[in-house]
């Protein structure tokens, strides 16, 4: 299996947090979309035809397409690549962008699965966030694409903002548990250096994040909806039983995808690339029949490392038997670094892996980093 993962390089507006590659002009749209199908035709035999089991629309704001362009890209896909039965489509989406009408559209469409980007329910968070959307256009999304029939949707959170208390915090994650949404993915605001929330704490315009804030939000999050019946299976994700992400749970699991334009990052096992983050540039030479990507191959120590840093954000863990099969020597190496943090309680084994513990999911980077090996050469 493999999956394709498709970057709509487009919003209305700059989130100030957001330091994803994307344009507020919809100058090359057109231009665009022809490359993205032109990329997906030279591209089609990087998965060595491996059925695709998911498809997934980020960006940017893919939501910006309309349910024409959107049918388009996914029937070259399955004109180019042979699909699994009941492939997996994603499309993320701002909320102002599903009026009934789109809605309606999209239900004729392939799209099979929502990822609606709400961060809040509080407007002075959405205009904090310089976020497009209202609350209220948050709401009736929601329910408008629930009463057409999708089920499968997901909502985006994020705290440990300044703004955000934890009754507040508490608020938003009820509020989705209201409505029945069957998965959230939950992420701490981070300051990225090129962000305007960089610049306004810079200057002193803005506090800086607080980590303890972070780390008493989390908690809440994982009491929240571990009480709601929602499965921890991995650091930002949580789903009621047989709603996880498949399209997610396959790039924690070492699955091969395919990357499709400016920015998109593509794996096959052994080597990564990553396509140039500039539109126009990106444009010109897909029209030219060249994949303006750079590709880095994977050394032992990388794909070792990679596994550490993955898996044990997963509820599935670690698996020491995957580590023996690259390295014995350094599966025997991490071994002994894990011992500090089983002392700590961090972590624990489970089913024959290590699995972080409930505290040790607060130092997730931590204890990976602690673990990753490095090339004797």
């Amino acid at each position: 299996m493999a999956g394709i993962y498709i970057h709509i390089p487009f919003c209305k507006k700059a989130c100030h947090y957001c330091d994803f590659h994307f344009s507020t002009s919809s100058l090359y749209k057109e231009d665009m979309i022809a490359a993205l199908k032109k990329e997906i035709i030279l591209r089609k035999k990087y998965t060595e035809q491996a059925r695709i089991e998911t498809i997934y629309f980020g960006g940017g704001t893919p939501s910006l397409l309309n349910a024409g362009e959107l049918e388009s890209l996914t029937g070259i896909i399955s004109d180019n690549f042979p699909l699994a039965d009941n492939p997996e489509i994603t499309l993320e989406a701002n909320p102002d962008d599903l009026d009934p009408q789109k809605v309606k559209a999209l239900r004729q469409t392939m799209i099979n699965r929502f990822s609606i980007g709400v961060q809040s329910f509080f407007e002075e968070d959405l205009r904090w966030m310089n976020r497009a959307h209202t609350v209220a256009e948050a709401e009736s999304a929601i329910k408008r694409v629930q009463d057409a029939g999708f089920e499968n949707i997901t909502a985006d959170l994020i705290y440990g903002f300044p703004l955000l208390d934890d009754e507040k915090w508490k608020h938003n994650i009820r509020q989705l548990l209201e409505m029945q949404i069957p998965h959230i993915s939950s992420y701490s605001m981070t300051v990225e250096p090129k962000t305007a929330l960089a610049a306004f704490i810079r200057k002193g315009v803005q506090p800086p994040m607080s980590e303890s804030r972070s780390a008493r939000q989390f908690n809440i999050l994982m009491d929240e909806l571990e009480s709601g019946g929602f499965e921890h299976y991995e650091i930002s994700n949580f789903s009621k039983p047989g709603w996880h992400s498949r399209h997610n749970s396959n790039y924690w699991e070492g699955v091969p995808y395919l990357g499709i334009g400016p920015s998109a990052h593509s794996f096959n096992g052994e080597s990564r690339q990553w396509n140039m983050a500039n539109n126009p540039k990106y444009i010109r030479s897909i029209f030219a029949g060249d994949i303006p990507a750079e590709t880095e191959y994977l050394s032992l120590e990388n794909r070792i490392n990679e596994y550490i840093m993955t898996s044990l954000r997963t509820r599935k863990g670690m698996n020491p038997r995957v580590l023996n099969s690259l390295s014995p020597d350094y599966a025997e190496e991490i071994n002994q670094a894990l011992e500090p943090f089983f002392k700590k309680g961090w972590i624990t084994n489970r089913d024959q892996s290590v699995i972080l513990t409930r505290e040790g999911k607060l130092f997730a980077d931590h204890i990976a980093s602690g673990l990753f090996v490095e090339s004797g050469e």
